[in-house]
């Protein structure tokens, strides 16, 4: 859990609006050295305006897709479903217990459609690092039975993180002979997700969802929006744990 929350803290002073904000407490702060104090300033700003246009927002998770929507051929040659937890709520008071993030929530919804159309066996996997009393994995399972009428044939609910998600799911799936899975999760997450899940041995077909557009589709996706920086978040987020994945894999190999 240290670790976990060590990371993530990490996470938050380098991505954006914190990083932003402690650029530009930086440039007031330099106010005697004014070239260098407006450009901190200037960039700051210019950064939070272009990152918070849903446009950039798309493009930059665009960079991260690595295949279209799964076809139907192509999900006839798996063995099995597999799906990443994305979060959770914490004691909501409507549910009265930890309940799925919208997140979650979308990417359980697609599951359940893939099954519907496949047949194929389900696998549910996500912890708790993020503390809370039930696992993501857990909830995903009691949804998909009492709002689905599903049974996910595997539940994993002590991953952390992503490689913990891959390095759990494979054992579950081991035991039963499972070596070809489609991975159901958010298109610009696939990109992060897929070598982790490839380097358990398996074989992986990619079932993204909600893939980015590049193309504004009217003046609105040029103007700053909550949701356009989430979403450049989100795809900063994947790219610098990209970069920290293969630092630790060479730094492990290193090692060794």
């Amino acid at each position: 859990m240290t670790v976990w929350i060590l990371t993530n803290l990490l996470a938050l002073a380098l991505l954006p609006p914190l990083i932003l904000v402690i650029l530009l407490v930086i440039g007031l702060m330099l106010h005697r050295h004014r070239r260098l104090s407006m450009s901190l300033i200037l960039f700051a700003a210019t950064s939070l305006y272009t990152l918070s246009t849903p446009w950039i927002g798309g493009v930059l998770q665009k960079s991260l897709e690595i295949s279209g929507p799964v076809t139907p051929e192509a999900l006839r040659s798996a063995d099995a479903i597999v799906v990443l937890g994305g979060g959770r709520r914490l004691n909501e008071a409507e549910y009265g217990s930890d309940t799925l993030n919208s997140a979650s929530l979308e990417r359980l919804r697609y599951a359940a459609h893939l099954h519907r159309l496949s047949g194929l066996p389900l696998l549910v996997t996500g912890g708790k690092p993020d503390g809370g009393t039930l696992a993501e994995g857990r909830i995903m399972q009691h949804i998909l039975q009492t709002e689905y009428g599903m049974s996910a044939r595997w539940v994993e609910d002590a991953a952390l993180t992503t490689w913990d998600n891959a390095r759990l799911s494979a054992r579950l799936l081991s035991g039963d002979g499972i070596r070809r899975v489609a991975l159901v999760t958010h298109a610009w997450h696939l990109r992060r997700a897929v070598p982790q899940f490839q380097a358990q041995a398996l074989e992986i077909i990619p079932a993204g969802l909600q893939f980015a557009s590049t193309r504004p589709d009217s003046f609105f996706d040029l103007l700053p929006t909550p949701a356009g920086l989430r979403d450049s978040t989100f795809a900063l987020h994947e790219w610098l744990g990209i970069l920290w994945y293969k630092l630790r894999t060479q730094f492990s190999q290193g090692a060794t």
